[in-house]
């Protein structure tokens, strides 16, 4: 491809060979331990990453690296209802440095027509209040890389308003599914920090009087570029494991997944109380 644009257009001509007539409206970048959302879509269509240009090759074990369209089931057995777009895995800025790593994609899920991007997390607990096995909605973040994915964009678009980065129309809309379904989902503020290696103690301390409720390696650059792409943006962290420092565990990659597919039977079942509810 020689540049982004016809990578774009590429894939949207895959995705629409393989899932003709199909318009998601939601998209859904899933996380460490959010991804069995996927096994209620019915008649799924799966594309791999490497089959659309502007998709990114992964490297993070738990990351699929597939795009999953099709429509939503409420519950085993439900009739399908909304469509929409499962991208299963992303690209981690600690991979290469660059935030940029999703710019193609989201771009393409905004040119599908998508209008509402979810963006899904495993994150660590800044608060004891919400110990690991948590699920937190995103209600604002701290991007303490201070790195933006719009390096390069020409023109005025590029100076995009994060005042309401995360809707407050779409967050009232996940609180009352949850609350409907019997799940806690407190809001908090979520730092975003490069990685790959964990914070220590005293950045956990920093990040903690900054006003940060959970602190994670990724979500911060997609946000930016769903905003710059016009589309709304609901975020979610899934809380594996308490901040360096705050309790005696030894922080891994192994111990998040471990504690991620512990919780991913809720964190389903919050995506399927969700998805119904968001206006578009």
């Amino acid at each position: 491809m020689t540049n982004l644009t016809d990578a774009i257009t590429a894939s949207l001509a895959r995705i629409h060979a393989a899932a003709p007539g199909l318009q998601p409206e939601v998209a859904i970048v899933l996380g460490s331990g959010w991804d069995g959302i996927a096994d209620l879509v019915a008649d799924p269509v799966d594309l791999a990453y490497a089959e659309l240009p502007a998709f990114p090759a992964l490297g993070v074990a738990g990351h699929a690296g597939t795009l999953r369209l099709g429509r939503i089931k409420t519950a085993p057995g439900a009739a399908p209802g909304r469509a929409v777009a499962l991208l299963r895995g992303r690209k981690h800025a600690y991979e290469s440095g660059d935030p940029a790593g999703m710019k193609g994609a989201i771009r393409t899920l905004a040119a599908l027509g998508v209008q509402v991007l979810v963006l899904t997390n495993a994150a660590g607990s800044l608060d004891p209040a919400m110990p690991p096995g948590s699920l937190m909605l995103i209600s604002d973040h701290l991007n303490i890389v201070q790195r933006t994915p719009l390096h390069g964009e020409p023109g005025n678009d590029r100076f995009v308003d994060m005042g309401a980065a995360y809707s407050a129309a779409l967050r009232a809309q996940a609180l009352a599914a949850a609350q409907a379904s019997g799940i806690a989902l407190p809001e908090g503020v979520y730092a975003w920090v490069l990685g790959p290696q964990f914070e220590t103690p005293a950045e956990i301390r920093m990040l903690q009087r900054l006003g940060a409720q959970a602190v994670g390696m990724s979500t911060v650059p997609e946000t930016i570029l769903a905003r710059h792409a016009g589309l709304g943006v609901l975020g979610l962290s899934m809380l594996t494991n308490m901040g360096a420092g705050l309790s005696a565990e030894t922080l891994s990659h192994a111990h998040t997944l471990h504690t991620a597919q512990a919780t991913a039977d809720t964190a389903a079942r919050l995506l399927a109380a969700v998805l119904p509810r968001l206006a578009v």
